[in-house]
């Protein structure tokens, strides 16, 4: 057995190099089924994030669908989702460019062709939507065809003076333009209709509401000719959350509801609404973007369906009217975008060991394939770090969760009573949620000698609705008391450095580390990836989506205005005592650089340690390689001149300004 190398943590080689961050890993998701073949989005980083269409064919053969020059991306809500739908081997998608709806008719090309070429110009995309007057202007999403495959009825946004939302329908050829079905309210999503073509079902919510806190389920009759008519309402309201609506193939419409306070499945027959099986478990997820599928009808009348439990996604099988729960055992931990195929279900699964793949079970024979892994990592099992689920005592009495990740490097240790820094990670949203599963970003640091710990503070989802609200009226207090305690439990544990503790995060997470940064003298040193400074500028000049979110997260406007400002961390820079790093894509609509940059002001007129990097051509979370790797080995270099760490390998260097070198 080889010695292991005595170096200081932190300051370990890893095989997990910041070109691996990028050039290892594609993004899978959006599985779509067709009568023979199954298709997927892949966002890929070394194609400047663009997102394709790819098909796998009985045979195994797996092609890309969408050519070089488009890009299968909706940014309607700003986050997307729902962007292609199936007519056949038909595949209608919006482009990311204008955000027109295109049609590429099959025949497909039946094998990948190397950088485009070859062809066919009856491969090519077609627009079927209008080009509007201004750029952008219309966007479409979240779209299901009749059974005649001759409309499409979906989501549209539309950006004028105001933005409004609703739904249309328009020819899936694209020979008339799109018409209004629905409008009204601030939102609208999921358009499902019944197997018929004669009902529509959809979900709407309205200002200040977010879709997990209230929205409202909806069916109607519908006709492509005369729209919709005789709309009732059947489930939700500001209160209750609904989301996935289905309906099966014998017409009955499931949706999933957290009446109860977890999301669970129903459906809605002979005028009630009946629960398929209670449980204290989330079936459902926020709807950040559309086009989530955490359940599907089987041929034999069941139904396969994920659920979370305990910060961990399960597989399982219910009949309708026995309210069982038949689990699956598959081996991962995370899974999503569930479809199915005949008696074969298809999934994107990942776990802790095994990165985000295309998966495929036969229900027949419970035998479980990869079908394409979402990373190449030829690294050492032996330099990857398993995380520990941890229940924390936090703030009131209370208990949080998050995933404990110890530094581990198959070549290295550390001194003999030396300690390792730590990582605390404030996740987005702030509803989303850390999984385990395998993801180079965590491995990159904790492989170099650094612990992490993945917070799901109050507020995250996977825990039932009162867990999810209890960042109501508290954002940026609970959440950062969460990290807090965190951290100091692990201290008390004996696992990490008190006096090396890093809070990082982005986008509500970049808001959760600056107010932990500027409120409490706990972290040693922070990372902001593209985080909210001012919340009620964020407030005047964010997408319509979010725009009111802030209502239920901090209060009423105007009249809390005080907690906007109480809350708002470039108010208070100067009780910052560590350095910060803030990083900012310069295209970002959601959270807008402004945010960043007055951040960056304040604290340089008050000549506190800080650097700042903006990225070119990036939008709200980083999807280039370059920026991908760029800002790794940029936090790296940021971390080793807090630390004084002695970095074994040449990575680019960050400029910290109004900073002294810690001394030996």
């Amino acid at each position: 057995m080889t010695k292991k190398i005595t170096a200081p943590y932190g300051a370990w080689m890893s095989p997990i190099k910041s070109r691996l961050l990028a050039s290892a890993a594609v993004g899978l998701g959006a599985i779509g089924i067709s009568a023979d073949n199954v298709y997927w989005l892949e966002s890929r980083p070394l194609e400047k994030g663009r997102s394709v269409i790819v098909r796998r064919t009985p045979d195994g053969a797996i092609a890309d669908v969408t050519p070089p020059d488009f890009n299968v991306r909706t940014t309607v809500h700003e986050y997307g989702g729902g962007a292609y739908l199936l007519q056949g081997e038909t595949v209608i998608f919006s482009n990311f460019a204008d955000q027109r709806l295109y049609r590429q008719a099959a025949p497909l090309p039946a094998t990948a062709l190397p950088k485009g070429e070859g062809w066919s110009a009856a491969w090519i995309p077609t627009p079927i939507t209008p080009e509007p007057d201004t750029p952008l202007a219309w966007r479409y999403a979240d779209g299901c065809l009749t059974p005649d495959g001759q409309a499409i009825v979906c989501v549209r946004e539309r950006h004028g003076a105001g933005v409004d939302n609703e739904l249309v329908v328009l020819p899936s050829d694209g020979r008339t333009a799109p018409r209004l079905i629905a409008s009204g309210h601030d939102f609208y999503a999921a358009p499902r209709l019944s197997p018929d073509g004669r009902r529509l079902a959809w979900l709407c919510w309205d200002h200040p509401n977010m879709p997990w806190d209230g929205c409202e389920l909806w069916v109607a009759d519908f006709s492509p000719q005369s729209g919709l008519s005789g709309g009732r309402l059947i489930a939700g309201g500001a209160t209750e959350s609904i989301c996935q609506p289905a309906w099966s193939p014998a017409g009955v419409l499931y949706f999933i509801s957290d009446r109860s306070g977890w999301w669970n499945l129903y459906r809605y027959q002979d005028g009630q609404v009946e629960p398929l099986a209670p449980m204290p478990a989330d079936f459902g997820q926020p709807q950040w973007t559309f086009g989530n599928s955490h359940y599907v009808f089987l041929p034999n009348g069941t139904l396969a369906a994920v659920f979370t439990q305990n910060g961990r996604d399960h597989l399982a099988l219910i009949t309708p009217g026995e309210g069982r729960v038949e689990p699956i055992e598959t081996g991962f931990t995370v899974i999503n975008s569930l479809q199915c195929q005949g008696e074969r279900l298809w999934f994107v699964g990942a776990s802790s060991t095994q990165p985000a793949a295309i998966v495929t079970l036969d229900l027949a024979c419970g035998k479980v394939e990869i079908v394409r892994s979402g990373m190449n990592l030829d690294v050492d099992p032996a330099y990857l770090s398993l995380p520990r689920p941890i229940e924390f005592p936090t703030e009131n009495g209370l208990t949080a969760h998050a995933l404990y990740y110890p530094p581990t490097n198959a070549t290295y240790r550390a001194p003999k009573g030396e300690l390792p820094p730590l990582i605390v990670r404030s996740h987005g949203g702030p509803t989303a949620a850390a999984k385990a599963l395998l993801s180079l970003d965590i491995q990159f640091w904790t492989s170099r000698g650094f612990a992490f710990v993945d917070v799901n503070y109050g507020g995250s989802s996977g825990y039932g609705r009162e867990y999810r609200q209890r960042l109501n009226g508290q954002w940026g207090v609970v959440d950062v008391m969460d990290c807090i305690n965190a951290a100091r439990f692990l201290i008390r544990q004996g696992e990490v450095d008190e006096r090396r503790i890093i809070i990082r995060g982005g986008s509500a997470g970049g808001y959760t580390t600056l107010c932990a940064l500027t409120f409490h003298k706990f972290f040693s040193a922070g990372v902001s990836y593209f985080g909210v400074a001012d919340l009620e500028a964020l407030d005047a000049i964010t997408h319509k989506f979010e725009s009111r979110y802030t209502r239920n997260l901090i209060g009423p406007y105007p009249e809390a205005k005080e907690i906007y400002r109480q809350r708002s961390p470039v108010y208070y820079a100067h009780r910052i005592s560590c350095p910060v790093l803030l990083l900012q894509g310069l295209e970002d609509k959601i959270v807008p650089p402004a945010q960043s940059e007055m951040m960056v002001q304040a604290l340089r007129e008050r000549h506190l340690p800080y650097a700042y990097v903006a990225f070119e051509g990036e939008q709200h979370g980083f999807r280039q390689a370059e920026t991908i790797q760029r800002a790794a080995e940029l936090e790296l270099s940021f971390y080793s001149q807090v630390f004084g760490l002695a970095l074994p390998e040449a990575v680019e260097t960050v400029k910290i300004e109004n900073f002294a070198r810690p001394s030996k």
